[in-house]
């Protein structure tokens, strides 16, 4: 679980309530009419932006956001450094039956590919062609959050204007219920902000840090794969491949073999 959104929301919701008490009453926050215009509206302005293919994924954006897979770029490094001592002390077509063994589906169509003795420029090509693809999935996960950000404020500005025409039309009738409407209408602007601000952008950014955790690791895997193909000596692998890591993550993979 990404447990980092759920304590940003929660802290955020927390703040915005102990706000809301500090000046005042809870129930003066509460409107039924705003949260409608605001959340559904930014919803389904939001499903009006992607394909009926992709319709389909919504669900699984929100899933990845908050129960991202877990990739870690170290593990990787350890597990290939273990395939380059396998090719090394018996070659190529002995990592076989490693890579049928292999949990990561790129890893294993990654080694498949050299056992295969293909052509390794057309290997390096396929493997990158894979993260590009991998990328635009991801993307359009990202860019379904990113409306979001930008139709929250919109939507709760619709509502204050709706707030505003309601509070003029009984400005003559019943001045008495001005406060009321023009507090809706400044309510409206407040869960738009919520919206964007709050929900939608910590989802944006969620899928972002994941894609960038599995392009990593995808792009480890191809130096990986086309260094013990090339023959290379496991430790100049795994020094290789740890410049790929920020300098907090490198040594990893040494770590992993102590343990």
């Amino acid at each position: 679980m990404n447990i980092t959104i759920i304590i940003g929301w929660i802290g955020s919701f927390a703040a915005i309530v102990v706000s809301i008490l500090i000046a005042g009453e809870l129930i003066w926050f509460a409107d039924a009419a705003s949260v409608f215009i605001v959340v559904v509206g930014s919803i389904f302005a939001m499903l009006a932006t992607i394909s009926p293919s992709q319709l389909k994924s919504v669900g699984k954006y929100f899933k990845f956001a908050i129960f991202p897979p877990k990739f870690d770029p170290a593990l990787y490094i350890k597990e290939l450094v273990e395939y380059a001592t396998i090719a090394r002390s018996k070659g190529l077509l002995a990592l076989e039956e490693s890579a049928n063994n292999a949990k990561d589906p790129f890893m294993k169509q990654a080694l498949m590919l050299i056992v295969d003795a293909n052509d390794p420029d057309k290997v390096r090509e396929m493997l990158e062609s894979a993260v590009d693809h991998t990328a635009e999935r991801h993307q359009k996960g990202a860019d379904f959050f990113a409306k979001g950000v930008t139709f929250g404020p919109a939507f709760g500005m619709m509502g204050t204007v709706v707030g505003l025409v309601s509070m003029l039309q009984v400005m003559g009738e019943d001045p008495g219920a001005m406060g009321t409407k023009m507090a809706t209408a400044v309510i409206t602007t407040l869960y738009g902000s919520v919206m964007s601000n709050v929900v939608c952008a910590p989802l944006e950014s969620a899928l972002r840090s994941a894609h960038g955790n599995e392009e990593l690791c995808m792009n480890i895997i191809i130096e990986g794969v086309m260094a013990i193909a090339s023959g290379s000596n496991p430790r100049f692998i795994q020094e290789k491949l740890e410049f790929m890591l920020p300098r907090t993550g490198r040594g990893g993979a040494d770590k992993g073999k102590d343990k």
